[in-house]
């Protein structure tokens, strides 16, 4: 009970721990200690007792804390790829040749769809209905029966190997346009991105992309000449449209797997607008970071009619809160993950995602930072503010802080738990969470505004 835990006498120490943790919903409980040691082996700070440690989760649904820490993260990972001027990328890479690419899954069966005319007014759906925006029926099947779920699944499956071969055909066609060949192709130009994946109504994914052509050392060498937008945009249609992937269903019979021919390519411009898009239609680097990010923590959450967990048995599948269209793409799933023949996809693994086995957020090498080093920085600063602390609390007015290259810090933890002892302390939590970025979005309304 909530009452209970704001009664009890250890409130504060877990307050404190929640609050450590920015609200996560289900953290990791440690107990143990940890130790700042300076050159000479002198303790200057130690922590001990039991601590919160952040989920990671980066599924909404599941902690909107360390969700949105995630995103916020993305934020940064695509926004330095785009803009420049930070995480080590030159502002150069604004100047460079760069697309905002949209590829999305063939046809499977006509679906329940609403369009709008040029005046405003809804398109009639091929069933004859006018639906609704939220209408539950949009994105599912207009005949079950006749639904080709088989051929979903194994395009599901087998999205990221098609994302794959589709870079590789990009590279080979930028190749052609250079006059060399293809293995020649990273010796004079390389293909930076960061793409995310979104589920459609369908159930089906697509990817977004943001697309950048540096010189063969990465972002702080120039594009080579020749390599215009113009280019690179006739360069991924022709790698989009040829791509293919062929495999065989359960009754032996082949299936090629390609693109769907909604195909949205758009030049990306300088920051200056506070949209995804400006007047012109053109994306702008400013707000693609951010709508990148958004999906990249959406997942499989219950707004998207998925479950949030691994499904560990078929009879649970008929007690899930989704649609009869998604409770048939993961049987589908679960009976093709039964035959030996895709036991190399392990799809029962993934019947929660409806088959898709590949990560939500990826880039290459060179696009421009790591998750790793953001966190290390965020590790850093942490360290350096706690010594900052513990030199304003000393006697000496004029104390500097120790140097983080002089000190050690040893961990000693232990596992205790992991999640809330019960439903009021998880409530508890998310309402930190919830006050915590709510507080974050006021400074940055605030700072916006005065700048």
């Amino acid at each position: 009970m909530i009452s209970d835990r704001l009664r009890s006498p250890d409130y504060r120490t877990w307050r404190a721990n929640v609050e450590a943790s920015g609200g996560c919903a289900h953290p990791v409980r440690l107990r143990g200690s940890s130790r700042i040691l300076d050159r000479d082996g002198q303790v200057l700070v130690e922590d001990a007792g039991e601590i919160f440690a952040p989920c990671g989760n980066r599924r909404e649904t599941i902690c909107p804390a360390c969700s949105d820490r995630y995103a916020a993260d993305a934020f940064h990972l695509i926004r330095a790829g785009l803009a420049g001027g930070d995480k080590g990328v030159p502002e150069a890479v604004t100047g460079k040749p760069r697309l905002f690419l949209t590829l999305t899954a063939p046809s499977f069966g006509p679906v329940h769809s609403r369009r709008l005319s040029a005046r405003g007014r809804v398109i009639p759906c091929r069933c004859g209905a006018h639906h609704r925006e939220h209408d539950p029926a949009l994105g599912t099947p207009v005949d079950p029966d006749t639904y080709d779920y088989v051929g979903a699944v194994l395009w599901q499956a087998h999205a990221g190997a098609l994302w794959a071969r589709f870079a590789i055909a990009l590279r080979r066609a930028l190749a052609a346009i250079l006059g060399v060949r293809a293995r020649q192709f990273r010796d004079v130009a390389r293909l930076s991105y960061a793409k995310v994946a979104e589920y459609q109504r369908r159930g089906l994914v697509h990817f977004h992309a943001a697309l950048r052509v540096d010189g063969p050392d990465g972002p702080h060498d120039p594009a080579p000449p020749g390599l215009t937008c113009d280019a690179l945009r006739d360069a991924v249609l022709t790698a989009a449209r040829a791509v293919c992937l062929e495999v065989t269903r359960p009754d032996d019979t082949p299936l090629v797997l390609g693109w769907g021919t909604q195909i949205d390519v758009r030049q990306i411009t300088p920051a200056r607008a506070a949209t995804v898009e400006d007047q012109n239609g053109e994306i702008t680097d400013a707000s693609l970071a951010g709508y990148i990010a958004k999906y990249a923590t959406k997942g499989t959450g219950k707004t998207d009619g998925h479950p949030d967990r691994p499904i560990r048995a078929i009879e649970h599948v008929a007690y899930l809160d989704v649609s009869d269209h998604h409770r048939r793409l993961i049987e589908t799933v679960w009976e093709l993950g039964g035959l030996e023949r895709y036991e190399a996809l392990n799809l029962r693994k993934w019947a929660h995602m409806l088959g898709f086995r590949g990560h939500f957020l990826t880039k290459s090498q060179r696009y421009s930072t790591t998750f790793r080093e953001i966190r290390g920085e965020r590790r850093t600063w942490r360290l350096a503010d706690t010594l900052d602390r513990l030199a304003a609390d000393t006697d000496d007015p004029n104390g500097i802080p120790p140097d983080l290259d002089t000190i050690t810090v040893i961990n000693n933890w232990q596992l205790v738990g992991i999640g809330h002892r019960n439903e009021g302390e998880r409530e508890l939590a998310l309402a930190i969470a919830e006050r915590k970025q709510q507080q974050r979005q006021a400074r940055r309304t605030l700072k916006e505004a005065r700048s």
